[in-house]
């Protein structure tokens, strides 16, 4: 039996070897099609993240910002091409949604119409590439077909979301010295020409110690801002650590989305004596190494305003800010009341105007950002009608235009002077710290919490010291233009 049977086994394995290859063939084929979908995905993948981030960037709580979030991840797409670089994206700003956190559900997600309706809230950015034409997701399979009632083709899509992940704050609080986010000051009684904007009490051009302020008492209040508790979230004791924050003062950031919707939490009392090697980074001063050129660049001029050396005012200041004046209760400045006090003297207004010019009521407009150029400021000539009794002179004051010319402009001259040759070019408004304004009073206590009303811009004249920080207001900002970083979000 053993004779006969062998002839009938012969072929065996070369029928096995068949099966086996078909068997191979069909997997190598399904990996070709696994992988040209991946790569599909891949490339969506990219233009969705591209997109998302490039919208994200434009979004400052406007609805002109909304629009060029629109444009701007139309236009990323143009650059973009799938199936292997040889078709061109066509865009479909369906494919494109806002929402105020990554958080919200689908459905809750604005197209933009409606985020342009409410554009103060939105801060993130979507793209979907299934809203896209429909084929950009389809891949032609080449051996899945093959199979019984397989597909001829299978589809993918793309989704990211990003959104700030950081606010361009610096984590110092004070006290709106008025709850009115712009107001007319009437310099003149009976001359409207001469009504100057005043944005939470602070007049533009005018240098304040940020250390010596109060709206609500004669002590002075201050507070350092607990940098990684979001608005509404109790903090932690440890937050506020030198070593936690000083990162954020050097940077100028605090790694929070937003700080509007809820109460910071703060540590009463700012720690200038911990912190001001940190903001005198601006200055390109890293001797003490509290902050490195890095993270926390030299402004592009970087010439103290000293008050001894001005070289546009007369006569010269005797203070380095508007001289500390109290009345009313509360703890301001000289150049504060209207009117006057009979005493004030021009030495006593500090240096005026080495960043922003003082602006005419009639130029300030209610919109959410002030435009890209700033608004028309009043002229030096007018120091006689803004700052009485006694006012100051101009002299030698950049005579160009006054709404873009300024001291701290000039690129060359006595008002200039540029960082070391290590830290070149530096970056233009640096010096510019952008400081929380709060509802006060603050409850009592060394840990406590406030509201934010707005934020105010302040210019430090020079570098700051262990009991002073002279920093000119330079306007108002809402919270919803003060994005940092953009990242994508899960």
């Amino acid at each position: 039996m053993c004779a006969t049977s062998r002839p009938r086994q012969r072929g065996v394995i070369a029928i096995i070897c068949c099966v086996m290859a078909l068997g191979m063939v069909a997997m190598v084929g399904m990996a070709l099609d696994l992988a040209m979908l991946y790569n599909r995905k891949a490339e969506l993948q990219a233009l969705a993240d591209a997109a998302a981030l490039a919208a994200a960037r434009e979004l400052n709580g406007t609805a002109g910002g909304v629009a060029n979030a629109v444009t701007a991840a139309a236009d990323v797409a143009a650059t973009y091409r799938y199936q292997y670089s040889r078709r061109l994206v066509t865009w479909n700003s369906d494919a494109l949604r806002f929402a105020a956190t990554a958080a919200t559900p689908d459905a809750s997600w604005l197209d933009e119409a409606a985020a342009q309706a409410a554009p103060a809230s939105i801060m993130v950015a979507k793209v979907d590439t299934s809203k896209l034409k429909a084929d950009i997701g389809l891949v032609s399979t080449l051996f899945i077909r093959a199979a019984d009632n397989g597909p001829h083709s299978a589809g993918t899509a793309a989704r990211a979301v990003a959104g700030r992940v950081s606010t361009a704050l610096t984590p110092l609080a004070i006290c709106a010295q008025s709850t009115t986010p712009a107001a007319s000051r009437a310099n003149v009684p009976g001359n409207a020409s001469y009504n100057e904007l005043v944005e939470y009490g602070f007049r533009r051009g005018v240098a304040y110690d940020l250390m010596n302020l109060n709206a609500s008492g004669v002590t002075p209040e201050h507070f350092l801002i607990d940098p990684l508790a979001p608005p509404g979230v109790t903090g932690l004791a440890s937050h506020f650590a030198t070593d936690v924050v000083g990162p954020f003062v050097c940077a100028g950031q605090v790694p929070l989305p937003t700080i509007g919707g809820g109460t910071l939490t703060l540590q009463r009392g700012f720690p200038l004596a911990a912190l001001y090697h940190h903001l005198n980074s601006r200055f390109d001063d890293y001797a003490d190494h509290a902050c490195t050129a890095e993270g926390a660049p030299p402004d592009s001029n970087i010439m103290p305003y000293d008050k001894a050396t001005l070289s546009w005012m007369a006569p010269a200041a005797i203070t380095q800010s508007a001289a500390s004046w109290t009345s009313g209760g509360k703890l301001w400045t000289r150049a504060d009341p209207l009117p006057g006090d009979a005493s004030n003297k021009a030495a006593l207004y500090g240096p005026l105007w080495a960043y922003a010019h003082a602006v005419p009521y009639s130029a300030y407009s209610a919109q959410p950002v002030e435009p890209a150029g700033g608004y028309s400021g009043f002229a030096t000539t007018s120091w006689s009608k803004l700052y009485t009794p006694d006012p100051p002179s101009s002299s030698g004051y950049p005579a160009s235009s006054p709404a873009t010319s300024t001291p701290y402009l000039q690129l060359t001259g006595a008002t200039f002077l540029a960082p070391g040759v290590d830290h070149q070019p530096g970056v233009t408004n640096r010096r510019v710290l952008n400081v929380a304004l709060l509802a006060c009073p603050v409850a009592a206590g060394a840990i406590t919490s406030a509201s934010v009303l707005g934020v105010g811009r302040f210019f430090m004249t020079v570098p700051a010291t262990s009991t002073s920080l002279n920093a000119e207001f330079a306007g108002a900002l809402p919270l919803s233009t003060l994005s940092g970083a953009v990242e994508l979000q899960p």
